[in-house]
């Protein structure tokens, strides 16, 4: 039996102390693996702490990148984990969420372009099999292709800092600066 979603339309899932997820929904306890498989479904829903209503959704979706990184081949090595522990508290940690949060937007937009061309070839004949070795075959080019696109971002990203920084030069070009400690200088250097 379901129960109708909450009056935001966002499913609720309560973890209570003992470290249970009860999903308000269908009323039954799930796992993590259950909510990994909401992920995959593509289904809204949201984590609360079922005493303080706090939001855990963030905690438990790196749980399952945890369990997931644990497992199997990784997706991030050693040095990208140790880069993006560096980020935190560092000037560039907001730039560096949305940077990777619009490349993986965009490398989602790529796949799914990938996958309508290839239902316009195949048609739906495609079983999870063949797809798998579809995408094998394609993975090298789609490995040199996002090779080509982030080399254009950090060349993009290189050209937009040397703008800026010719635009600040040359804006304060214009100012009668005169360096800290040179004779004559505000509050500096010798008296002539």
């Amino acid at each position: 039996m379901t129960h109708a979603p909450n009056d935001t339309g966002i499913r609720l899932i309560k973890k209570y102390p003992n470290r249970r997820l009860y999903d308000t929904q269908t009323s039954t306890y799930i796992t993590l693996a259950d909510v990994k498989q909401l992920v995959l479904a593509t289904e809204t829903f949201q984590v609360i702490d079922a005493k303080t209503s706090d939001d855990l959704t963030r905690s438990i979706l790196l749980q399952i990148i945890l369990e997931e990184e644990s497992e199997g081949s990784p997706m991030f090595s050693a040095p990208m984990l140790a880069q993006i522990i560096r980020f935190y508290g560092h000037a560039m940690q907001g730039i560096m969420g949305s940077y990777l949060e619009k490349n993986i937007q965009a490398f989602i937009e790529i796949q799914d372009r990938v996958a309508e061309q290839s239902k316009g070839i195949y048609g739906n004949q495609f079983g999870p099999e063949a797809w798998a070795q579809f995408m094998n075959v394609q993975t090298p080019m789609m490995q040199s292709m996002m090779n080509s696109y982030i080399d254009q971002s950090k060349n993009l990203f290189v050209q937009m800092q040397d703008q800026m920084q010719d635009q600040t030069r040359s804006m304060f070009s214009t100012f009668p600066f005169v360096p800290p400690g040179t004779p004559g200088a505000p509050g500096g250097g010798r008296k002539p």
